[in-house]
């Protein structure tokens, strides 16, 4: 036999033997990570291989069993049992051992009841294979409900400086509305089925909400002053969870940065109002957990809200460029490719944070991130125009207009929706700028007085929906 012959016959058998070793030894884990919060808890075990398991629920005392098959029990694994934080709201611990040669048992104690969701991710961005476990709660939590609870756990507006124009409101139909049902014994207002999509033409009215008193239609007596109508701003700080979004040289990431600015602007838009009419924020997210686009979205139509405002941190590859940007959604093409690029880059939030293709209701989600209206569209560019005025105000702008391209997150049909990238998380000077409290508060501002701007020019429509 020709000695060239023999020396691919060994390496053939060297290769068969490797492959071979692998197939014995099974996936080894890299990391394990646990995201706590009140929509659902994510546990993320991350391997050099496919995660071959199995999963069991047990109803009393509740606790899910995961078997992880080809699974040698170590280090990373055994670092389960102290991620789980005492504040998780859904789960109590995790007990993780080696149950027999080859599978490795997690145990995870549960607060109550869950609707499990177990997925595998491929690899992708940083991470190699991922085991995903999504636990929500039997009784899934309300956006309408988390708008009422952060009201009622909220500080006075009093604590809260205050915008020059933007005063603070003694009446708050929010307010009343608990206080209303607190007297009927009624408990907690329950979730209002969402309206039929609208648009904001000035000849179509919004669907209303359960925020409005209208003693005219109610037949209440008028003898007490009361707001009839609030105006919600939804804020949606990007990325999230398994998705740290742009991470700038010096290690700052997007998903932190953007989360606290919106928790300032909460603050801001909580302690206003316009035209006698009190503003209340509702974020998509209040905790470092990751949330779908399409649940985003979601969310915001859930509690009607007049506007979307969606807040991130630009990155490039390289660190020249700067400046703030603001875009809006596009029927068509991309205003630029810049624009186009951007989308696609924000869009592919969803295959880092990990979304379970197999729900069955991606259709319905797939519709939804179809569907835009030209009217949303105009709207949102009148948005998107105020906030750029004044963002230009604080800081450099990276475009001078508000661009347009396909963002999924903006795709709300009746709620003119925009995002702001506050700046180039890239570019050393922005990062330490966006690290910066003092330029938070002043990007806050900035971005407060552009949505007060934006409603003294378009008042909210009238809800034709009574409580």
């Amino acid at each position: 036999m020709r000695p060239d012959r023999r020396r691919l016959i060994k390496a053939g058998f060297l290769v068969l033997s490797l492959g071979a070793a692998q197939l014995a030894r099974g996936a080894n884990m890299l990391a394990v990570r646990v995201w706590p919060a009140s929509d659902y808890s994510r546990v993320t075990l991350e391997s050099d291989a496919p995660i071959q398991s199995t999963q069991t629920f047990i109803a009393s005392p509740p606790r899910l069993a995961v078997d992880i098959e080809g699974m040698q029990l170590n280090a990373a694994l055994r670092e389960l049992v102290g991620k789980v934080q005492a504040s998780d709201p859904n789960i109590a611990g995790i007990r993780v051992g080696q149950f027999s040669a080859n599978v490795v048992r997690l145990v995870i104690d549960l607060k109550h009841p869950i609707s499990p969701q177990v997925f595998s991710l491929q690899p992708v961005a940083p991470y190699a294979h991922r085991l995903v476990l999504d636990l929500y709660p039997s009784q899934a939590i309300d956006p309408l409900e988390q708008l009422i609870q952060e009201r009622t756990a909220a500080k006075p507006p009093s604590a809260v400086d205050k915008l020059p124009g933007a005063s603070a409101t003694v009446n708050d139909p929010l307010g009343d509305l608990i206080a209303r049902q607190t007297q009927a014994g009624a408990g907690m207002p329950q979730a209002v089925p969402l309206p039929a999509p609208t648009t904001r033409s000035p000849d179509i009215a919004h669907a209303d909400g359960p925020f409005i008193d209208n003693p005219s239609r109610s037949g209440k007596s008028t003898a007490q002053p009361r707001t009839d109508r609030l105006i919600v701003v939804a804020l949606d700080p990007g990325h999230g969870g398994e998705d740290p979004g742009a991470i700038g040289p010096g290690g700052t990431r997007e998903k932190d940065v953007v989360l606290k600015i919106a928790k300032m602007l909460r603050d801001r838009i909580n302690a206003s109002s316009v035209g006698g009419h009190p503003l209340r924020a509702f974020l998509t997210r209040d905790a470092d957990f990751f949330v779908p686009l399409h649940v985003r979205v979601q969310k915001a139509r859930r509690v009607q809200a007049d506007l979307l405002v969606s807040i991130h941190a630009d990155a490039f590859y390289t660190p020249r460029p700067q400046g703030a940007s603001v875009f809006a959604l596009s029927q068509g093409g991309a205003t630029s490719a810049a624009a186009r690029w951007m989308a696609q880059k924000e869009n592919k939030a969803d295959v880092i944070g990990g979304v379970n293709l197999g729900v069955q209701d991606s259709q319905v989600q797939h519709a939804l991130l179809d569907m835009s209206t030209a009217a949303q569209i105009k709207d949102s560019l009148s948005l998107g125009n105020s906030l750029l005025r004044e963002i230009g105000s604080v800081g450099k702008l990276h475009k001078p207009r508000v661009e347009q391209a396909g963002f999924a997150v903006l795709k709300a049909p009746d709620i003119p929706s925009v995002l702001v990238e506050t700046a180039f998380i890239s570019n050393p000077e922005e990062e330490e700028k966006l690290r910066s409290e003092a330029y938070q508060k002043q990007l806050t501002d900035a971005l407060m007085r552009g949505i007060l701007q934006y409603f003294s020019q378009n008042p909210p429509l009238a809800r034709n929906r009574d409580i």
